[in-house]
């Protein structure tokens, strides 16, 4: 695949689930599989806390944030497919319900507001 190409959520999961069926020979359960999640998370989480945070990279630990961040996704696309979700209509709905919810709490969010 062309680095450049893009690719949809549509076809991220059906190359993840061509390349199952090719190469892994089956999905892990579902279980195993939100074990898997948890542990690529926590896998991102110590990237992060090591770039961004106050803790510092062990001898020979190197930072790849990309890495981990598809190897969350790769997991969780792996979970949509076993489950039949279908990942950009669940995004779609997530859209539209953080835009009705939220329209104006951020905004209103001193917290959130400039300095």
């Amino acid at each position: 695949m062309a680095a450049n190409k893009e690719l949809s959520i549509r076809e991220a999961q059906q190359r993840v689930d061509t390349w199952i069926k090719t190469f892994g020979v089956r999905y892990f359960s579902e279980l195993t599989n939100m074990a898997c999640l948890t542990e690529e998370v926590g896998e991102l989480a110590r990237v992060i806390a090591r770039l961004y945070g106050d803790q510092s990279f062990k001898k020979g630990e190197q930072a790849n944030l990309s890495e981990e961040m598809a190897d969350v996704l790769w997991v969780l696309i792996c979970l949509a497919n076993q489950t039949g979700i279908d990942l950009t209509e669940a995004l779609e709905q997530s859209f539209e319900k953080k835009t009705k919810r939220d329209i104006e709490r951020h905004k209103n969010n001193s917290k959130l507001s400039e300095k």
